[in-house]
C-alpha cells in the first residue's frame, strides 16, 4: 500500500511492475475522501475483491479493471498449450463476470479480452499472455482518450456561470481518467467557463458526498452539496441550468442504468423544463438490449441502508430493506447523449452508432 496523492486528474486504476511481478494497482475509494491508499491486486481473486466491494467503481474503470484482472490472473498459467490456456482462463473470466452484473463495460472488457486471445490461438502462450497485458492497457489508454473527446462534446453545451447538478461520481475516480459527466464540467472550467456545480450526495454509498465533492475540492472548482431529496427545491428555485450524469448500462433504445435516484432526477429536471444529458462512452451502450427491461439491477448489501458505512446504524434491528444500486430512466426523459463519437438524441443511438461500438 501506498498513501501519496501523485497527481490531480489520476487514474484509480494502474498496471505496475513490481519487483516481484505485475500488480494491478487500485485506489481503494471506499477510504476516500479522509484517506487515500493504494492497494497492490496480485492476483485476479484480488481485482475481483476489488470491483465487487467498490475499492474500483463507475462502469469504465470497472471495464478496465476487468481486463487488467484476466491479464494479471493468466502470468501464472503454465500451459504449453493453447487448449489448456483456454480452459484454465475461463475461471478467471467467471470469477470477474460475477463480481457487478449491471455495469455492461465489464462484461464488454471481457469479451474483448476474450476475442484477443481466439484471435491469437496460433501464438505460443508466453505470446498471448503478453498481448493481454498491453490490451488491457490499451482499453485503459483509450478511455482516457474517450473521456477527453467526451469532455469536448460536452463543455459545448455549458456556459459561462452555469450552475450543475451531477448525481454519483462520474470523475476521474469512476474512469481510467478525466471523467464522462464530470469531466465535462472539467473540460469546461479548463476552457474559462465558470461554473458552479450542485451535488447529489448520493445515498446510501454516498459517492457524490465522498467523491464528487473531493474531486471538485481538488481542483477548486466551486460546489455546493446538497442532499438528494433536495435537488427538486433547488430547480424550483431556478438555480439549475443544466443535469449530468454518467450511465453504467444504456440500451439500444437510449433507456439509462445509472446510480439509483438518477431517474428521480430526470423527472424532476422534466418537469422543470432542464436539460438532462447522460454521458457515457460507445462501450456502455448495449445495443443486444432493446430497452431498459432488459438491464439486470444489482441489488446491494442491506446494511448500506441501515447502517453508514456499516458502523452507525440508523435503522431499527429486524426491518426489511430494498438496495438496488441502479434505476433505469427512460429515453423519453433524456435530453441527449454525450459519447466520443458526438452528442446524440436516444433515438437516434442505434442508427448512428448501432455498427460503430468498439
Amino acid at each position: 500500500m501506498r498513501k501519496e496523492l501523485e497527481h490531480l486528474m489520476l487514474s484509480p486504476i494502474e498496471w505496475h511492475m513490481a519487483a516481484d511481478g505485475p500488480v494491478v494497482r487500485m485506489l481503494d475509494q471506499s477510504r476516500l475522501p479522509h484517506e487515500v491508499v493504494w492497494i497492490d491486486c496480485r492476483d485476479h481473486q484480488t481485482v475481483a475483491k476489488g470491483i465487487k466491494e467498490l475499492w474500483v467503481r463507475g462502469a469504465p474503470a470497472i471495464g478496465i479493471a476487468a481486463a487488467m484482472g484476466v491479464a494479471l490472473g493468466v502470468q501464472p498459467i503454465r500451459a504449453t498449450h493453447y487448449e489448456e490456456f483456454a480452459r484454465q482462463l475461463k475461471p478467471i473470466r467467471d470469477t470477474l463476470a460475477a463480481t457487478r452484473p449491471t455495469a455492461v463495460n465489464l462484461f464488454w472488457a471481457l469479451n474483448r479480452m476474450n476475442n484477443v486471445v481466439q484471435h491469437h490461438k496460433g501464438q505460443p502462450v508466453e505470446t498471448i499472455k503478453s498481448i493481454l497485458i498491453k490490451e488491457a492497457q490499451a482499453i485503459h489508454e483509450e478511455d482516457v482518450q474517450r473521456n477527453r473527446a467526451m469532455g469536448d462534446h460536452g463543455a459545448e453545451l455549458i456556459r459561462s456561470g452555469d450552475a450543475i447538478l451531477t448525481h454519483c461520481n462520474t470523475g476521474a475516480l469512476a474512469t481510467g481518467g478525466h471523467g464522462t459527466a464530470l469531466g465535462v464540467i472539467f473540460t469546461a472550467w479548463e476552457n474559462g467557463k465558470q461554473v458552479k456545480v450542485f451535488v447529489d450526495e448520493t445515498r446510501p454509498v454516498l459517492q457524490g458526498a465522498r467523491l464528487t465533492m473531493w474531486e471538485l475540492q481538488q481542483n477548486k472548482i466551486p460546489a455546493t452539496l446538497i442532499t438528494d431529496s433536495m435537488a427538486g427545491a433547488f430547480m424550483k428555485k431556478g438555480v439549475i441550468r443544466l443535469c449530468l450524469v454518467g450511465a453504467d448500462r444504456i440500451a439500444a433504445n437510449g433507456d439509462t442504468a445509472n446510480k439509483i435516484g438518477t431517474y428521480s432526477v430526470a423527472v424532476l429536471a422534466k418537469a422543470h423544463k432542464i436539460p438532462f444529458y447522460v454521458t457515457a462512452p460507445t462501450s456502455t451502450i448495449d445495443f443486444s438490449i432493446a430497452n431498459g427491461d432488459k438491464i439486470p439491477i444489482e441489488e446491494r448489501n442491506p446494511d448500506e441502508v441501515t447502517n453508514v458505512f456499516g458502523k452507525v446504524r440508523i435503522a431499527p434491528n429486524n426491518v426489511d430493506v430494498a438496495n438496488p444500486a441502479f434505476d433505469v430512466t427512460p429515453a423519453k426523459y433524456i435530453t441527449g447523449i454525450i459519447t466520443e463519437a458526438g452528442i446524440f438524441k436516444p433515438g437516434e443511438l442505434k442508427r448512428k452508432l448501432g455498427g460503430k461500438k468498439t
